[in-house]
């Protein structure tokens, strides 16, 4: 079985004997099927109607929904938010800014000026507000940019790799493979919105 990853320990405490997967969006273990948060429940809902009723019903209804009309139950689940969370009133607005601009090279330090603190506090701080490093935070939100321009644009993987901040489609291929366990390609077509709109 699976849940959202924030309460796979809790779960699998309170069940022992139950073998938890924190790590994927939804599980089909016959009679009992879970899923890992709203979307991958909408994701299983899919899965379910596909099941019973054919790809060609489940894609229908994920174009109605504006969803993608497939995602595998045993993709890895978003850990990392887009926006994440962040209580800090120094940080909160560099999260903002570094959203809005992974496609430039931001390094720590640079980071760490912008907010006027020394690199060795800036990332105890970035992990204390955010749960990780700067570096994995960063990673975490370009792929999830990329996914985002895979999904809505014809633009080539060598320039979303570019937009996003990863200079090469190989760079943000390795961190797709390790993240998403699957390619750049592989995911847009799985994954390509039902329109695909332009983006300048």
């Amino acid at each position: 079985c699976t849940t959202h990853w924030r309460h796979a320990e809790r779960l699998a405490r309170m069940y022992p004997e139950a073998r938890v997967d924190p790590n994927v969006l939804y599980v089909d273990d016959g009679s009992v099927l879970t899923s890992a948060g709203t979307a991958a429940g909408i994701d299983l809902c899919l899965h379910i109607v596909r099941t019973v009723q054919g790809s060609h019903v489940a894609n229908s209804i994920a174009r109605r929904m504006v969803v993608p009309p497939h995602r595998d139950g045993g993709q890895a689940q978003y850990v990392a938010m887009p926006l994440p969370e962040c209580e800090s009133e120094a940080l909160a607005p560099l999260l903002d800014w570094m959203t809005e601009n992974l496609g430039l090279d931001l390094p720590v330090p640079a980071l760490a000026a912008r907010v006027h603190m020394s690199p060795r506090t800036f990332a105890r701080r970035f992990a204390a507000e955010t749960g990780t490093t700067p570096a994995r935070w960063l990673r975490d939100q370009r792929v999830l940019a990329a996914q985002r321009l895979l999904e809505h644009s014809d633009l080539p993987v060598d320039v979303v790799a570019d937009r996003v901040g990863f200079g090469t489609a190989a760079v943000l291929r390795q961190h797709f493979l390790r993240l998403r366990q699957t390619t750049p390609q592989a995911y847009r077509r799985a994954f390509r919105a039902a329109e695909a709109v332009p983006v300048s």
